[in-house]
């Protein structure tokens, strides 16, 4: 079992920058895939990035490459979410998810943790 709760959301004006953490509790965190979702008003939930459990791998959906960034300490069991330039559509409640299969980020979006969520809200 892995328990995971974000927190680090708020309200940001376009263009500016917000970090996400999940703090991590369960054993063997460290061997778990990390990753983050989004689902906005009326939209259906959506992937936003991965990281591999060494964290030498990532993948993000197109519309936020190069501008989040997603990394891992598996010393204090955190992942965040580094996101740039934010533009009115990020706008949604965000989900940490764990997964041991790197290839459920990828293909099938079936991820076994979920935890809470958090909002952020990004005003034109």
């Amino acid at each position: 079992q892995v328990q995971l709760v974000e927190s680090g959301g708020g309200l940001v004006q376009a263009g500016g920058s917000l970090r996400l953490s999940c703090a991590a509790s369960g054993r063997a965190f460290s061997t778990y895939n990390m990753g983050w979702f989004r689902q906005a008003p009326g939209k259906e939930r959506e992937f936003v990035a991965a990281i591999k459990w060494s964290g030498g791998l990532t993948y993000y959906r197109d519309s936020v490459k190069g501008r989040f960034t997603i990394s891992k300490n598996n010393a204090k069991n955190l992942v965040y979410l580094q996101m740039d330039t934010l533009k009115p559509e990020d706008t949604a409640v965000y989900y940490c998810t764990a997964d041991p299969n790197y290839s459920d980020y990828v293909s099938n979006g079936r991820i076994d943790y979920w935890g809470q969520g958090t909002q952020v809200t990004v005003s034109s």
